[in-house]
Formats: structure tokens, sequence, C-alpha cells
């Protein structure tokens, strides 16, 4: 059943789309997400780029299911020290220049034919909870914009962000209160933060989830923390994945591994944590 609704992020493949491509029509994946293409991201592109993704992706079978954009990560206030986290080849920007952003993404959306944007909520404060009203006005705006172009946005749990763990993500997207803002599950980025993923922060995000994002990591006695194939670190992904379906989750999984073997490469990685959860999905 997960195996149905599986994709995978194509620059975790490769930074090579073509090859990407080739690869995950190979493995018999059903979908991809877009993130960057041959070293540019998708928010950068012009239509004419855009259309020949969609015609690249479409030609091998395959369907466009979300724009992992970099969609406010950026600071509320740049007087304040803030966390900050890989932008994917994006600078740092203002709000405002976000939401310009936005737009542009929207339009993006509709030519690749999909309606699901991944978003951020904002680089981390030192104190995420003062900020949580101003953090919520912000994305209420952004769902004003995504509900007049019918799109849905999905605020992902980042520790580099406010939104950093599942109960923040929940309460922000329960403080929205849009059917244009739901929750981007990711139970390796909790396990990354060193937070439980599963029961306690699926218990805190399986409301307001649309999506989800496989990965797996752990925190290393010295407090670094690793990305490691499904299986492998502190997500008990076999439980993870029976509880979204008892609790009737219809939607799609997407591999993002951010693992690459020692001596390795990306595919390599990905391919890892595809064969584990082959295998781990037989559990469920």
């Amino acid at each position: 059943m997960v195996l149905d609704r599986l994709g995978v992020l194509t620059d975790e493949v490769s930074a090579r789309f073509d090859e990407a491509l080739d690869w995950i029509t190979e493995q018999g994946l059903k979908h991809v997400e877009i993130r960057v293409v041959d070293g540019v991201n998708i928010a950068n592109m012009n239509d004419e780029q855009v259309k020949e993704v969609r015609r690249k992706v479409e030609a091998k079978g395959l369907f466009i299911s979300a724009i992992a954009s970099p969609l406010f990560k950026c600071a509320l206030d740049p007087e304040r020290p803030v966390a900050s986290g890989d932008m994917f080849g994006q600078k740092e920007e203002s709000v405002e220049a976000h939401f310009a952003k936005l737009d542009r993404v929207l339009a993006i959306a509709g030519l690749l034919g999909t309606k699901r944007i991944r978003i951020f909520s904002f680089w981390r404060e030192k104190e995420p909870e003062r900020y949580t009203a101003e953090i919520v006005a912000h994305l209420k705006r952004a769902a004003a914009v995504a509900e007049r172009a019918g799109a849905l946005l999905l605020v992902e749990n980042e520790p580099s962000c406010n939104g950093g763990f599942a109960e923040e993500v929940a309460a922000i997207v329960r403080g929205v209160g849009s059917p244009a803002v739901k929750g981007l599950w990711d139970p390796g980025n909790e396990a990354y933060g060193g937070h439980e993923a599963y029961p306690a922060g699926y218990a805190a995000m399986k409301d307001v989830l649309a999506h989800v994002h496989l990965k797996d990591a752990y925190v290393r006695p010295d407090g670094t923390s690793r990305c490691v194939p499904l299986g492998s670190g502190s997500v008990p992904v076999i439980a993870q994945l029976k509880a979204l379906i008892a609790d009737g989750y219809d939607g799609l999984f997407t591999i993002e591994t951010h693992y690459v073997p020692e001596g390795g490469t990306q595919m390599m990685g990905t391919r890892m944590t595809l064969d584990a959860l082959r295998t781990l999905s037989q559990g469920v």
C-alpha cells in the first residue's frame, strides 16, 4: 500500500535530472517532488524551463506530486539572531520577498500540474513560542493567496525553523485554520532534532498532516545528528507506517534520505532507503 503511493525528491537521487528520472522509472516509483533541477532551484526557473521539467517527468509515466519549495526559510526580523539551514541555492531574503516568491511558485505549480507546495515557518528564533502569533499571521496571509489559487501549502517540521517539531507545526496549522495549510510530517526530521518521532511526534501531528516525507536519523552521543537509511535510526518505521494506514492516511509518501554513504553517491543512499522500505513495508 505504501509502495503504491511512493515517490522521491529527484535531487536526492542525482543532481542530473535526466539521470534521476531514468533511475526513478527503473525502480517503479509513482511520482516525483521537484526541488532542484540540474543545479537550479525550481522557484528560479522560467516558464519554458518549468514546462520542460513537466514534459520530461510525464514522458517517463510519472507525475509531479509537489514542489519542495524554499518558501519562508527566512528571518522574521533580520535584526534578531536566528538559526538557519540549507536553502538549496536560494539567498537570504526578506519576508516580503518570500511573499513575492509565493506568487511565482504558485504559478509554477500550475505549470507543473500540482497543487502541493512545501513551505516552512521562518528561521528558528531563540524563543519560538514568543513569535507564534506573528508566524500565524504571516501564514494566514499566505493561506489566503493559496486558497484563491486552489493550492495546498504544506508546513514541514524542520528543526532549523520555528515549526521545528510536530507539536509546533500542529499549533501553527491550527492557528492558521485554513484548508489551504496543512502539515508535512517528516519523522526523520523529528529524530534528527532529538525528539521522539513515534509515537509522540506523530500523535501531535496526525490530525493536521496531509503529506509524508520518509527519512531516518539519530543523535550521536556527542550531540550531533546524522541521517541514515530507513530502519537504521531512531524512527520506528514499521510502527509509524502501520499507524498512518490504520488512521486512514490516504496521501503520498516521498523518500528524502539526506544520506550519502561514505565514498558513495546520492543514488546509492536513496537506493539503500528504498530497499529498506520495500522490506519494512512488508510488515505493514
